[in-house]
């Protein structure tokens, strides 16, 4: 019935109809659109923010968040930032900032306030920065408004003080305030607040050193301040040092003095050690020589008992007792009025026992 009925229409009802179909579903499409994205065309477009609905349209596709695209084009607009398609700051430069992992209100917000101060930051080197990873919003705030590091810093070294000794050896601790402004020039690839600390330390610990004594640095803290400002510690680094100011000084222990001490009880104990080398070295010796004493006696005894043997000898080959006769003669010869051999010469005048007589062998005679 209803094919019936669509034969009968003329060809000026189809197209009628079909008109009327296409205008419904473009209807529908474009209350699609006006519900998702006429709220922020409409911003865009009162704030003259040069964004149309097609790149909303297009953001969608691309997933960017087209709100955060037409805040920052707005904020730009309003502040007096260059929006221009082509050599401003674009939507498909927002878009592509957004999409490699940057924080585009972040990056509106430091431009603007980097404008507000009178500091040359453009967009692209401020994206570059945000991806960078370094903040630069608070890189723009340091540089408008220097900040204080203290070194060394609690909460990274977990010391107060920096200990540096001077020449005459005692002990200076010294906490030191650094006023820094952000170098945005040097931004990337700029050395960051830990070199700073560093070398700051680096320079106060140089200075005290090379002082004669400490109560130089005393008298004057302001020395060291002017020596490590002159260093130009800063180089290479994305800060600018300001100013460094001695906060407080305390005196510590008499390091060279210690050392000396350490070391004169070293030389002590190297002397000691010495000295008992040679005390058992002597007593070594002493020993030895004991050992040879004894020795000695030995070969003494051995020649003591060597005497009886050889006088006994000496007595029967006779050879003593012709010595005896010899030096007897020999004396007598010399003086006539010594007693003969018969006579006993320790008692001249006690008689002198007779010889017995001896008989004759018998068969001699």
């Amino acid at each position: 019935m209803l094919l019936g009925q669509l034969t009968e229409m003329s060809l000026g009802d189809v197209f009628f109809i079909a008109g009327i179909i296409v205008a419904v579903i473009v209807g529908l499409v474009m209350l699609f659109l006006a519900f998702s994205y006429g709220a922020l065309w409409f911003q865009a477009y009162m704030s003259n923010a040069d964004v149309s609905l097609l790149s909303l349209i297009g953001m969608s596709f691309r997933q960017v968040k087209s709100s955060i695209i037409v805040t920052a084009k707005v904020m730009g607009r309003q502040a007096g930032l260059d929006i221009d398609r082509k050599l401003g700051m674009s939507t498909a430069r927002l878009e592509a900032h957004f999409l490699a992992g940057g924080d585009v209100m972040l990056v509106l917000r430091a431009i603007i306030a980097a404008q507000r101060a009178g500091i040359d930051l453009d967009f692209a080197r401020a994206a570059a920065i945000d991806l960078a990873g370094r903040d630069v919003l608070d890189a723009v705030r340091t540089s408008v408004s220097p900040k204080v590091i203290s070194c060394p810093e609690p909460d990274r070294s977990g010391k107060t003080t920096i200990s540096a000794v001077a020449i005459d050896g005692v002990e200076l601790r010294i906490c030191a305030r650094v006023t820094v402004r952000t170098n945005i020039a040097q931004l990337i690839g700029g050395a960051t607040e830990e070199t700073i600390i560093a070398r700051v330390g680096q320079g106060i610990i140089t200075a005290i050193g090379s002082a004669e004594s400490y109560k130089d640095v005393l008298a004057m803290p302001d020395r060291i301040s002017r020596r490590v400002l002159e260093s130009g510690l800063d180089a290479s680094t994305a800060y600018e040092i300001v100013s460094i100011d001695i906060a407080d000084i305390d005196v510590g222990e008499n390091i060279g003095a210690r050392l000396q001490s350490d070391q004169a009880e070293a030389d002590t104990r190297v002397a000691r050690a010495r000295a008992e080398a040679r005390r058992a070295e002597a007593v070594a010796d002493e020993q030895q020589m004991k050992a040879k004493v004894v020795d000695s006696r030995a070969a003494l005894v051995l020649a003591e008992a060597e005497v009886p043997p050889a006088l006994a000898v000496a007595f029967r080959t006779g050879w003593l007792h012709t010595k005896r006769s010899q030096r007897t003669s020999m004396g007598r010869n010399r003086d006539p009025q010594l007693p003969s051999s018969d006579t006993d010469p320790r008692q001249p005048d006690r008689p002198q026992p007779q010889k017995p007589a001896t008989k004759p062998k018998e068969g001699f005679e």
